[in-house]
């Protein structure tokens, strides 16, 4: 009923930039958090940024002063622009949420859900 579609990723070479989006659909009420994620081989996937509904905002030290989450509250839309771009932010991102939507009841449910996965690679 709630679906995360990511798009947006590519190959690049380093130095340059790339927007990531992350549209989510369905019978939402509210959207508490979104973030995005990064994941290579072999290790653990890690928080690369995030947004509360207020617009707070938060980024893994690698990425500060580069990257930028942004949203768009009227179209469920989360961006992350990445300017600066750098082999090592190779990785496969994801797109999170924890929100709230109706079910087929009609009553609200807390969810937390992701994407499919967007590739992103950077050659050097």
């Amino acid at each position: 009923q709630v679906q995360l579609v990511e798009s947006g990723g590519g190959l690049v070479q380093a130095g340059g930039s790339l927007r990531l989006s992350c549209a989510a659909s369905g019978s939402i009420l509210s959207i508490n958090h979104m973030g995005w994620y990064r994941q290579v081989p072999g290790k653990q996937r890690e928080l690369v940024a995030g947004i509360s509904s207020g617009g707070s905002t938060n980024y893994v030290d690698s990425v500060k002063g580069r990257f930028t989450i942004l949203k768009n509250n009227a179209k469920n839309t989360v961006y992350l622009q990445m300017n600066s771009l750098k082999p090592e932010d190779t990785a496969v991102y994801y797109c999170n949420a924890d929100l709230t939507y109706y079910s087929t009841s009609r009553y609200p449910v807390d969810l937390n859900t992701w994407g499919q996965g967007t590739q992103v690679t950077v050659s050097s």
